[in-house]
């Protein structure tokens, strides 16, 4: 990985780039970074020793020319980058185990697969935007995807905790009737909280320079896949489970029977 920045005026990335894909280096990425004169470039890792990468790496300078001031240069060996992978996907399969177990413990087991489930969505639909967008997936992605998972299932745990509520309320209706009305009910809460966070990861976005970008940039997706995973997918994963009303008698509680 090599950042540079072009000191006569704003990088012209559509050149640079044909230039750098006559190199024969293989896969190469170039993109801005930063402000518009800055610049970095991600080439694969070359064939042979430390000798070959080093001539990448001064043929890549070679080709960006005099105007361009190589300020950095880093190399990530396919050890690292494999033990990278393999640690940030044992962090993320750790993180959900641990909340599935939970919300059995402290629901039941239906809203502990439903709760699964929708934060499976959301890993998946990050992960999946990262390789469609070629972001850079690092340590501090691995991050976002693990706050979004806390995240979505903060909110989660709220609709649940409504449902329940009113399964014991309302016994004798339907479960559809039932997640409807804890939805109408937790909905305003949910909004509300998704865009005030929606509003500081903007500013992070907007103000918070090329290194946390791409940290901002997954939250933000999180948030919204977050929220509709919430209102949406668990619910709607909840909804296909046979879920017996709990006996209200056991909270305390005395059972309503008009109808919703």
């Amino acid at each position: 990985m090599i950042e540079a920045r072009n000191t006569t005026g704003p990088a012209d990335i559509s050149g640079l780039r044909s230039n750098l894909e006559s190199l024969g280096l293989g896969d190469i990425s170039l993109q801005g970074f930063g402000v518009d004169t800055d610049i970095l470039v991600r080439v694969q890792r070359q064939e042979g020793d430390e000798a070959a990468q080093i001539a990448a790496i001064n043929a890549i300078s070679a080709s960006l020319g005099n105007a361009y001031d190589v300020r950095r240069t880093e190399f990530v060996g396919p050890t690292v980058g494999a033990e990278l992978a393999e640690k940030g996907m044992l962090a993320v399969a750790c993180a959900l185990l641990a909340i599935m177990v939970y919300i059995w413990f402290r629901f039941e087991w239906q809203f502990s697969i439903a709760a699964i489930l929708a934060l499976a969505h959301d890993v998946l639909s990050t992960v999946g935007l990262f390789a469609l967008t070629n972001f850079e997936f690092n340590l501090a992605t691995v991050a976002a995807i693990l706050t979004i998972a806390g995240y979505s299932i903060n909110d989660t745990v709220v609709v649940f905790d409504r449902v329940r509520e009113n399964l014991r309320r309302y016994k004798s209706y339907e479960i559809t009737d039932i997640i409807n009305k804890s939805l109408n009910e937790t909905l305003s809460r949910t909004v509300m909280t998704s865009v005030t966070t929606l509003l500081a990861l903007g500013a992070i976005a907007l103000f918070g320079g090329a290194v946390l970008r791409d940290f901002a940039l997954a939250m933000i997706w999180g948030v919204v896949i977050g929220t509709y995973s919430s209102i949406f997918v668990a619910v709607g994963f909840l909804s296909r489970f046979d879920i017996r009303p709990q006996d209200p008698n056991d909270a305390g509680e005395a059972p309503e029977t008009k109808r919703l």
